[in-house]
């Protein structure tokens, strides 16, 4: 069984692959390049469905799960906010017309990368690509107990231990050698190993079992 984790940086993607054994990463601009060779599941870190308000049931449990940093799973991500406009200070005056919450700096400037997955998986319904959030498989690979920041000392040291104990060997050479000159971070490629194990071995899922469908047929359950 062949699956890949994704995680998106500036430039484009961060892909890590698992096939029996063997890991690999690479890195690609954009998700049909990344998703070009054939594979049997692959998972990735940003929303997967959309509502028109921007309220997702398994964003807020995915928020429970992660308490007291519930602030790590960004929300609000709907369609029309980068069909419509351009710039974010008119965007969320159009929301606030329409009597719905603001979208944040960070998810705003994550509206190129939603969109693309929305149309490719809009025009790929037959594969099998499902949203992931690696802070929970973090969580789970941490057996439960919150962590640190991934961009503190303390959060980096620990996530890169829990994917050497699950199998990533060569991660030190991935976070130097392989990622440098891409524009990748650090925190980039450990979410991209962590998409890939949820890929590889899904532990669970919010909400369970068969997940709400949005107004294109796009499941919005995340993995971990």
């Amino acid at each position: 069984m062949r699956t890949v984790g994704l995680d998106g940086f500036f430039k484009g993607w961060v892909a890590v692959s698992i096939d029996g054994d063997r890991r690999t990463i690479s890195f690609h601009t954009d998700i049909a390049d990344a998703l070009a060779h054939p594979f049997d599941r692959a998972g990735i870190d940003i929303p997967i469905g959309m509502t028109d308000d921007g309220e997702r049931c398994c964003d807020r449990l995915a928020r429970q799960r992660l308490r007291p940093h519930t602030s790590r799973v960004f929300t609000g991500a709907r369609r029309w906010l980068w069909q419509e406009f351009s710039d974010p200070d008119k965007a969320n005056a159009a929301a606030g017309r329409r009597g719905q919450t603001k979208v944040s700096r960070q998810l705003w400037h994550l509206g190129n990368k939603i969109m693309e997955v929305d149309a490719f998986l809009r025009a790929n319904a037959g594969r099998d690509l499902r949203e992931v959030h690696p802070e929970l498989v973090f969580l789970r690979l941490n057996g439960g107990k919150p962590l640190a920041p991934k961009k503190s000392e303390e959060g980096d040291a620990l996530r890169c231990s829990l994917l050497k104990c699950a199998g990533f060997r060569t991660l030190d050479r991935w976070l130097t050698e392989a990622r440098i000159g891409t524009g990748a971070k650090r925190d980039d490629v450990l979410d991209a190993c962590a998409v890939a194990i949820a890929a590889r071995e899904p532990f669970g899922c919010v909400p369970v079992g068969t997940p709400p469908m949005d107004a294109h047929g796009l499941p919005m359950q995340i993995w971990f």
